[in-house]
């Protein structure tokens, strides 16, 4: 009787301690595809950039992104002006090279962290971010001076509004 009762206590004990490395096993394998996607969250937003093949300061821009950890895919054209139209960018807004993170416009030299803290909390109804023209002082326009500039969000009706300033940089 005794023997019989250690044999089920000890295969009672094996089944438990199977189950337990099995749900182990398991947890650790759902465990790794959240730390791809943890990682891929870190690597920065993906961004398509449209710039002339001889612009310099497109290509501070395009390094100040990668500096802030955007994945940058940079397609040259000598047609900017159709990207921009495509995609709606207002005239007023427009500066020298289009971005696109998905269905998102950033026009000209938005400061990368602009674009991060827009992903994070989008303005309703907004298609884009721009700072229009070629504002000294912004990210690729580091020439020594520092001009006050707006970053604009604009909406596909036209209407725009100002998402960040900056001032005394």
């Amino acid at each position: 009787m005794k023997t019989r009762k250690l044999a089920l206590y000890t295969g009672v004990a094996a089944i438990v301690l199977a189950a337990g490395a099995t749900l182990a096993i398991q947890a650790n394998e759902s465990a790794e595809p959240s730390t791809s996607l943890a990682s891929a969250r870190e690597a920065g937003p993906a961004i398509t950039i449209y710039k002339s093949p001889s612009c310099g300061c497109c290509e501070g821009w395009v390094e100040h992104l990668e500096a802030s950890g955007f994945k940058t895919r940079v397609i040259d054209t000598d047609n900017v002006g159709a990207i921009k139209q495509t995609h709606g960018v207002p005239g007023e807004l427009a500066s020298c090279h289009t971005g696109l993170i998905g269905d998102l416009v950033i026009e000209g030299h938005v400061p990368a962290d602009d674009i991060l803290a827009y992903l994070e909390n989008p303005q309703f109804n907004t298609v884009g971010l721009s700072v229009p023209g070629m504002v000294q002082g912004s990210p690729g326009m580091e020439t020594g001076r520092k001009d006050d500039y707006q970053v604009v969000a604009f909406r596909a009706n036209g209407q725009q509004s100002v998402f960040r300033e900056h001032k005394d940089y």
